[in-house]
């Protein structure tokens, strides 16, 4: 059966509003999922999350939009979560060990330690099932950095990649105890964009590509850009090792929060149309079909300051690839 093209905005939770759900209705855009603030303050927006999810209101909000036709799904940076600091007095070998040598509770975990990896997904299916009404689909990504992975002995021998898919499959096992048919994303990003050489992924693993340090104001397909290049010398082989029947994109055509700087109040934004179009071609031939960007920084704030936020281009690209199954 031919694989049909899908579409998703990313919003921060305090974002979701009855607009944000009237735009993707109105625009034809089938999934908004709720992606909690990342960086150094992603334990802490991922437990606000949760928190607004056993709420009557926040649960209101999420139920007019499935009931509107909507799905809503989760995509989070998670590992600090699932591994809080809190644990390292007590367990200091579940940690990383860093380049120096010393074991850090500064980011993610340490991959070949099977009490750690035990530890974290039993609180990763704890999560799921508190994802309000959530799809099958989950996203909980290792650390917003670069290079955090381990480097003690056991672990040195894995690629950062490596590392990841041996936490992303033990997740997995987990989640599918409590969900049958749970899938799990691999996020390829900053230091993870090499696929993994020695670690292969369990059925149910798919691809999720963010090209975070692409040029943003060029056509990823643009060769005279060294840039995108760059980002995009690894997509092959991603593709070719995960497999195309899954793979999703996300983007940053309407991430306002990277365009703001991550700094409050919101810039003004206007999307870049050509940059749109020409990227969603370009993933299309690669054989993508889940295309989606964040959209964040464009709530109510952004409103008061700046009017109604033009998404537009992005539902415009995306009904264009769907005409073309027609």
């Amino acid at each position: 059966m031919k694989r049909t093209y899908t579409a998703s905005l990313l919003i921060h939770p305090e974002e979701l509003d009855r607009q944000w759900i009237d735009r993707c209705v109105t625009l034809g855009i089938p999934t908004l999922a709720l992606h909690p603030v990342g960086g150094w303050r992603s334990p802490f927006t991922m437990a606000a999350m949760l928190d607004a999810l056993e709420t009557p209101g926040y649960r209101a909000l999420i139920d007019e939009a499935i009931d509107r036709g909507l799905t809503v799904e989760y995509e989070m940076h998670a590992a600090r979560f699932f591994l809080p600091k809190s644990m390292f007095e007590t367990h200091p070998t579940w940690f990383r060990m860093n380049e120096q040598g010393e074991r850090t509770p500064d980011m993610n975990c340490c991959a070949t330690n099977a009490e750690a990896l035990d530890y974290i997904a039993t609180r990763a299916a704890e999560a799921a099932r508190r994802l309000y009404r959530s799809s099958h689909r989950y996203f909980f990504w290792m650390d917003d950095a670069h290079d955090a992975f381990c480097h003690c002995e056991k672990c040195s021998k894995y690629s950062s990649s490596d590392q990841q898919m041996i936490i992303m499959n033990r997740i997995l096992t987990e989640l599918k105890k409590h969900d049958p048919d749970a899938r799990l994303a691999y996020l390829a990003y900053y230091g993870t964009l090499t696929p993994p050489s020695r670690v292969m992924p369990d059925e149910g693993i798919f691809l999720e590509y963010a090209p975070i340090d692409r040029d943003h104001h060029a056509a990823l397909s643009d060769e005279t850009s060294e840039k995108n290049v760059s980002q995009n010398r690894h997509l092959p082989a991603l593709l070719d090792f995960f497999g195309k029947e899954d793979a999703k994109v996300l983007d940053y055509w309407l991430d306002n929060s990277l365009f703001s700087d991550w700094k409050k109040p919101p810039k003004p934004f206007t999307p870049d149309t050509a940059v749109i179009g020409m990227d969603f071609e370009y993933y299309s031939n690669l054989g993508f079909r889940d295309l989606s960007t964040f959209a964040c920084y464009l709530g109510e704030d952004y409103i008061a300051l700046h009017g109604e936020p033009n998404i537009a281009p992005f539902a415009d690209a995306y009904h264009q690839l769907k005409r073309t199954e027609e």
